[in-house]
């Protein structure tokens, strides 16, 4: 059991509070529809609002904001600032990055893919549609041959019409999660597993690959520091938001390791 989840309690009907200060059933409410994507809007719901609480009380602690007065990004920024103390990626860092990721840095790459889709939309359970989707894949992967009948049957994609044809992709013709499924690896064939999309879980083959260009590492120093800069303050914050955690006393929720919507 992880420090944060020591400190909290978990508790799906009793009021969520931070350090005795309750937070609102209307603003779970509210807060749920944005989190609908998550595999659990409610859990994900109850956990931003601690974190966000945690560091709103800690704001008013350090003189940041006025207690009462609205917790802004603003304000949300100048704590971070203050608190946080984030180094920046040198020439080297980059280098080494560049160099063990290579195929992060190509263009015109193409990737030739079908895949299954079992959507997410809310008329189903969570874990029936995983179920479905995990027991399809098995028996594709055993059957590699069937692929397209699947697809067929049962994909919730327009492209089942054509047995799961995505046909060409390059980067940046899919949402994020499934483009690194496809370009972050050179394997050929059926993947071992699920890819899980915002979309819902899809079994995924790559049929075939074209191999681009390598991009020159001066054209993406900039975009490597600002990455590896993001990163070590993504870092950063969940270490903060944990030690905020640690001391205080949340009831209601559990926040697992501080890796919450606030600070993704």
């Amino acid at each position: 059991m992880s420090m944060i989840e020591q400190h909290a309690r978990a508790g799906e009907g009793g009021a969520l509070r931070v350090n005795g200060i309750a937070i609102e059933a209307a603003a779970i409410h509210d807060e749920i529809a944005q989190q609908s994507d998550a595999p659990d809007p409610q859990a994900a719901a109850k956990q931003a609002l601690v974190i966000r609480e945690l560091l709103r009380q800690r704001a008013i602690e350090l003189k940041h904001v006025a207690d009462g007065a609205a917790f802004d990004d603003a304000s949300l920024d100048q704590l971070l600032d203050s608190e946080l103390n984030v180094p920046t990626a040198t020439r080297a860092d980059c280098e080494r990055y560049y160099e063990s990721h290579p195929e992060r840095f190509r263009r015109n790459d193409i990737v030739f893919a079908s895949h299954i889709l079992f959507a997410v939309t809310g008329r189903a359970p969570l874990a029936l549609i995983r179920h479905k989707a995990e027991t399809t894949l098995q028996q594709v992967l055993s059957a590699p041959d069937t692929f397209g009948d699947m697809a067929r049957e049962w994909s919730n994609c327009p492209s089942a019409k054509v047995a799961g044809s995505l046909g060409q992709l390059l980067r940046g013709d899919s949402v994020p999660e499934f483009e690194r499924a496809l370009f972050d690896s050179q394997n050929i064939g059926v993947m071992p597993g699920l890819v899980n999309t915002r979309f819902g879980f899809h079994i995924v083959r790559v049929e075939r690959r074209v191999e681009g260009e390598r991009l020159p590492f001066e054209s993406v120093e900039a975009d490597i520091a600002r990455f590896l800069g993001e990163r070590v303050r993504h870092k950063a914050i969940q270490q903060y938001v944990s030690v905020l955690a640690a001391r205080a006393r949340i009831e209601g929720a559990v926040l697992g390791d501080a890796n919450g919507p606030l600070v993704q």
